[in-house]
């Protein structure tokens, strides 16, 4: 079974900085696409990162320059977040994306940014 869990979120104060961790467990990101995710109150589930199985890394606009994504090991993916703006604030999601088309979720991981 395929299990993907989230660390590392918390409260911080604008331009700070945190590192979330994607643990995977019955799987690894080895050949696959994976990816970071965020959702906002009220708002739907929006790509932040995607690292591909093949081709170049993704960022969206709003992290770019901002935001690292990288995998530590077979199992572990990892989002350096640095400068961070109450904007940022969301849960943030891991995923794991198989050839087939199957795609696995974390739990996600609460990440506010607020004086």
């Amino acid at each position: 079974q395929v299990q993907l869990v989230e660390s590392g979120g918390g409260l911080v104060q604008p331009g700070e900085s945190l590192r979330l961790s994607c643990a995977a467990s019955g799987s690894n990101f080895n050949f696959k696409t994976s990816g970071w995710y965020r959702q906002a109150p009220g708002k739907q589930r929006e790509l932040v990162a995607v690292f591909p199985s093949i081709g170049r890394i993704t960022y969206a606009e709003s992290v770019k320059g901002r935001f690292t994504i990288s995998r530590d090991s077979a199992t572990k993916m990892v989002l350096q977040m640095n400068s961070l703006k109450p904007e940022d604030t969301a849960v943030y999601y891991c995923n794991l994306e198989y050839a087939n088309g199957r795609v696995y979720w974390g739990q996600g991981t609460q990440v506010t940014v607020s004086s």
